[in-house]
């Protein structure tokens, strides 16, 4: 989580080299473009809602995931979800060169709301070859008013004159989990209007005039105001040990959405962690915490070659948790 300046200037160099050229010219995966991997992932959501799996077309070797747990199609979340939720909520990221669709959207498990989080991958004959599922659970008041409806800026498309290329794209998600890793917002590039909302909660760009907020007694009431970058180089995410198995494949060029999948890791083995330039705080106190892991979905609105939006998706687990598809 330390970084030298030798490491700054290289990683400014590959932020300066990073693959300008699109490369969305490759063949769609067995003829499904665009509009038919976003049909697949809502067909897909359905199936689950049914339990049948039979509504879309296995390979024979299919690998399906979900909350990290080895599954196979028709178990599972095909079991346990029972219907799709009660507001508009759904965010599509579909990629044809790679053959991924990501979906983000609010369903129902027995009679609970869960925002759950689905990545599939086709093989070269359009069949269906690895499901990873992500379902968080226990959502708050405070945390299913923010998940009624997508934000509006996530579902636009991008004018052409501030879109990036699809290489551009994947390079700018990956970089962000080099930022938090590194605790160094000059790994990436995000814009100073970046939001990130965390399984529902704003947790970044809140008003720093919020009713009965007073920034005194608590660290994050003030760090909670900050925008993406100013938060990552307070040192706040310090905590974090390592971001593992770090997947960014799944670019949509139309509407500038990256899809990303980690493993974050964190030991806690610290009762504090120091803070740079925050106000009455000098450290956040960790010591409430204990040890754990954190499968992760981000999903990154991206144009004019900056990150404007985030949109996360975590579970926790138990710490040195396994990790899911390993590239």
């Amino acid at each position: 989580m330390k970084s030298t300046l030798a490491a700054v200037l290289a990683t400014t160099a590959l932020a300066l080299a990073a693959p300008a050229a699109a490369q969305s010219s490759a063949p769609p995966v067995a003829g499904c473009d665009r509009a038919c991997l976003i049909a697949l992932a809502d067909t897909y959501a359905q199936a689950l809602i049914d339990d049948e799996p039979g509504a879309v077309r296995w390979a024979g070797n299919a690998v399906v995931m979900e909350n990290l747990a080895r599954s196979r199609p028709g178990e599972g979340a095909f079991d346990t979800i029972t219907g799709e939720g009660t507001d508009n909520y759904a965010v599509h990221v579909a990629d044809p060169v790679s053959g991924q669709v990501g979906l983000l959207t609010m369903m129902v498990e027995g009679d609970a709301p869960v925002l759950v989080g689905i990545r599939l991958k086709l093989d070269a004959s359009g069949a269906v070859e690895e499901a990873e599922h992500l379902i968080a659970r226990n959502l708050s008041e405070a945390q299913l008013a923010n998940l009624q409806s997508p934000r509006s800026q996530l579902l636009m498309p991008v004018p052409a004159a501030y879109a990036d290329s699809r290489s551009r794209l994947i390079w700018l998600g990956a970089s962000y989990y080099d930022a938090l890793d590194l605790n160094n917002s000059r790994f990436s590039n995000m814009a100073d209007d970046c939001v990130r909302h965390e399984n529902g909660f704003q947790t970044a760009r809140n008003s720093f005039t919020r009713p009965g907020v007073v920034f005194s007694d608590s660290e994050f009431a003030y760090l909670g105001g900050l925008g993406c970058a100013a938060q990552i180089d307070t040192n706040m995410w310090e905590y974090i040990d390592t971001i593992e198995n770090r997947r960014v494949e799944i670019a949509d060029e139309v509407t500038g959405l990256v899809w990303g999948v980690s493993h974050f890791h964190h030991a806690m083995d610290k009762d504090y962690t120091p803070l740079i330039g925050v106000p009455w705080f000098e450290s956040r106190d960790m010591r409430r915490f204990n040890a754990f892991d954190m499968p992760a979905i981000h999903i990154y609105k991206i144009w004019g070659g900056a990150i404007h939006e985030i949109e996360a998706l975590g579970i926790v687990m138990p710490y040195q948790s396994p990790h899911a598809f390993v590239r």
